[in-house]
This record gives C-alpha cells, sequence and structure tokens, in this order.
C-alpha cells in the first residue's frame, strides 16, 4: 500500500501524517479562441480521383464554451475533428490551436499542439491491461515535466472528481460501461487541456448513464475553463444544451455535405 499524499508504505487511501500543499491556479481569463479556423478546406485523393470533403469551414471557440457539432453520416464531422486534433496535415485554409497555425507545423509544433488537447471517443479505448489511474496517466506521458509522484496524484485526484475514487485500481474489465467512460473523461482531463475534442461519448450509453458523463464533462471543464467541441446525434444532449441546463456558454452547429450550414 502507499500514503495518499506521499506515497510511503502507510496502507493505500491513508495518510501517514505527511502535508499536502495544494497550490490551485486560476484559470487565464484570455480573449484569445482556443480555436481559430478560417476558410478551411480538405480533400481525399490525387489528380482525377481528388474529392472534396470540406468546404470553407469557419469557426472559432473561446475559454469556457461548449460547441455541439451535429450532422448526418457522412458530412465530414470525424474529418473536421482530426484536423482540430492535429491528427492530420491542414491542406488549405487556417487552423489556429491556442495561436499556433497548423498548417504547414512541423512535428514537434504537432506534438505541442496534441498536449494541449484533450480527446473523447465513442468507444473509451482503455487498456485492458493497466487499472484505471494507469489509463488516465497515459495521457500525462506528453508532460515530462511532471515527476511519477505529480503524475499519480493527478490522476487519483482527477478519478476523485469523477466519481471513481474507489475504483483506481480497478482493470477495465471491472467496470461497466459507464465507469469506462467515466475514466475516459478523466484521461482527457488530468492533463488540464485547453480544448476537449469529444466523438459521440453518450452513444454507447444508456440515457440516465449518458447524461451523467456528459453533465461531468461539462463541470469539470467549466472548472478549468476550457472549451469543448462535442460531436452527437443524441437528442439528450442537444435538448439539455436547448434548455440552458448547461452553466456554460453553448452554440449547437449543423454541418452538411461538408459545410457548416447552421450556428444556433
Amino acid at each position: 500500500g502507499l500514503c495518499y499524499n506521499c506515497l510511503c508504505k502507510t496502507p493505500f487511501r491513508r495518510s501517514c501524517g505527511c502535508i499536502l500543499i495544494v497550490i490551485t491556479t486560476i484559470a487565464s481569463q484570455s480573449t484569445e479562441p482556443v480555436l481559430d479556423i478560417t476558410n478551411l478546406n480538405h480533400s481525399f485523393g490525387k489528380g482525377s480521383l481528388q474529392k472534396p470533403v470540406l468546404y470553407d469551414i469557419d469557426l472559432s471557440i473561446s475559454p469556457g464554451e461548449i460547441v455541439i457539432l451535429t450532422g448526418p453520416s457522412g458530412s465530414g464531422k470525424t474529418t473536421l475533428l482530426t484536423l482540430m486534433g492535429a491528427l492530420r496535415s491542414v491542406q488549405d485554409g487556417s487552423l489556429k490551436i491556442l495561436g499556433q497555425e497548423l498548417k504547414g507545423a512541423n512535428k514537434r509544433q504537432l506534438v505541442k499542439a496534441r498536449s494541449q488537447i484533450g480527446f473523447i471517443f465513442q468507444s473509451h479505448n482503455l487498456l485492458k491491461c493497466y487499472t484505471a489511474w494507469e489509463n488516465v496517466n497515459m495521457s500525462l506521458k506528453l508532460h515530462p515535466n511532471l515527476t511519477a509522484l505529480e503524475q499519480y496524484k493527478r490522476c487519483i485526484n482527477m478519478l476523485d472528481a469523477v466519481g471513481l475514487g474507489d475504483r483506481v485500481d480497478y482493470y477495465p474489465e471491472k467496470l461497466s460501461g459507464g465507469q469506462k467512460q467515466r475514466v475516459a473523461i478523466a484521461r482527457a482531463l488530468v492533463s488540464e487541456p485547453s480544448l476537449i475534442l469529444a466523438d459521440e461519448p453518450t452513444a454507447a450509453l444508456d440515457s440516465k448513464t449518458g447524461r451523467d458523463v456528459v453533465n461531468i464533462m461539462q463541470k469539470l471543464a467549466k472548472e478549468k475553463n476550457c472549451a469543448i467541441l462535442l460531436v452527437t446525434h443524441d437528442n439528450r444532449i442537444l435538448d439539455v444544451a436547448v434548455r440552458e441546463e448547461w452553466a456554460m456558454p453553448s452554440r449547437i452547429v449543423q454541418m452538411e455535405d461538408g459545410q457548416l450550414v447552421s450556428h444556433t
């Protein structure tokens, strides 16, 4: 076992009497957009086989804002999401993350951009051989400035925040679907990203669990003043946003045939 604070050999989840000093930082209230996209175009294939999939995309997301992206399958949502996540190269137009232009960015700049983004997917994508806290810790591998002890404490605290403080040493096979998605949310938020990209995070969950997961996500994001882009077909999420139950400003953006056609 390990002391919860200093990792000495006091039984796990108990303190040896050491003092844990917590330093709280206030999130910057910068007005600079977290994500700023201008005249973005993207195609697949080359020459006569080239097929445009995104046309003249303009979108800006500010700190503390939720943008919900909807649209039919094949409309370009996933392609746009992967470009925002620095997982594809920008071909034409401008895409900036915290002021860093991704068009023409080198490998180091792309890695830096990814380190400021938290990803949440429809499938939790947890590693079966890792416990809950070890899965969460995977997000901190891009932050070598943190010691092993600091990484461990962050993971434990984030799992506590999503209601899994008593499941930190559980393997995915011992967790329910909702609990696995909570681990995925903790993994996305533990590095305190400026932007969260969520692709259908509630699609595989029942109604109550899906609502709980989204509420946890927006609550924790609000506390960190980060932006969220949430791709969904889930009417439960849309209903909550329309009724303005969220404490964060939100917009619903509709995509059709590779274009953003409406903002509400």
